[in-house]
């Protein structure tokens, strides 16, 4: 019997190292791709190759030259302020509310929650057309603020959900026990709850961080000016030209976009594991 379970063992470990083997390749392999593209010298990607032969800074340097029709250094900034105040927001707005359907009863909260999930299953896009005219009607067609906005109000619902299914693990003990010395709802709040669901508001900021850098149908929805654009929008007109397509230039300011991204995880990261509140109660 123990040959043939160290047999079976080693055709699991066989097969679950091929698997992660595939998915690093299909990750990794276009990720390098657009490294290499974005030291050839060019614009055309027929031309291009993995590992450069005579690689070049020429299209790092293009993006900050300070072209009219490549407003990369305003576009970045605006893509950081977006990202940034979704995050705040979201986190703020996520946390109140998964906080309120936790731990209090009140009506229409079942109805409530159907209604968030039902919310998740509509695709963004199905909304555009209201989105475009109400902008309209508010007068703030190429205003940030009104995307960030929109950007909280699309990521509330899925992320309410993770963050009271976080909230509802942490044991009531600890809120009564609050409670008996005198602390108040508000303070709960900030002082015991928010600090055992770090896992799960790192989760939230990234999400928010991050949803914003790779949007482009609603940010190209309301933002209709070069100097407003976001990253997505300005990199997508630069390979949307037939004729003066820059595939190696968008190679380029496409990893510069992993930049903040690798920043926010890289800061975040520790807060990444969850089971905080195992012996919450102890002592």
């Amino acid at each position: 019997m123990r040959p043939n379970m160290k047999t079976s063992r080693s055709i699991s470990l066989f097969f679950s190292y091929l698997l992660l083997a595939v998915v690093v390749v299909v990750i990794v392999y276009p990720l390098l791709w657009t490294v290499g593209a974005s030291f050839n010298p060019g614009n055309s990607l027929i031309s291009t190759s993995m590992i450069p032969e005579n690689p070049t800074l020429a299209h790092y340097k293009e993006l900050f030259a300070g072209k009219e029709s490549l407003q990369y250094g305003q576009w970045y900034l605006n893509s950081l302020k977006i990202s940034v105040f979704t995050m705040i927001g979201t986190v703020i707005s996520v946390s109140f509310t998964a906080y309120a359907f936790s731990r209090f009863r009140f009506k229409g909260k079942k109805n409530a929650l159907v209604l968030f999930m039902l919310l998740q299953m509509i695709p963004q896009f199905s909304a555009l057309i209201a989105l475009f005219v109400l902008a309209q009607m508010l007068g703030m067609m190429n205003n940030h603020w009104l995307l960030i906005l929109l950007y909280i109000g699309g990521l509330i619902p899925m992320n309410t959900y993770l963050m009271k299914g976080y909230i509802d693990s942490i044991p009531l003990d600890l809120d009564e026990s609050a409670r008996i010395d005198g602390a108040s709802n508000t303070r709960i709040f900030w002082q015991i709850l928010m600090p055992l669901s770090r896992p799960m508001i790192a989760v939230v900021a990234m999400l928010g961080f991050t949803g914003p850098l790779g949007d482009f149908v609603l940010s190209s929805t309301i933002l209709r000016t070069s100097e407003a654009y976001t990253l997505p929008i300005g990199l997508y007109n630069l390979v949307n030209d037939v004729m003066g397509a820059s595939y190696t230039t968008f190679a380029a300011g496409a990893i510069l976009i992993s930049i903040p991204i690798a920043i926010i995880f890289i800061l975040l990261q520790k807060n990444f594991v969850s089971g905080l509140t195992a012996g919450g109660t102890k002592g």
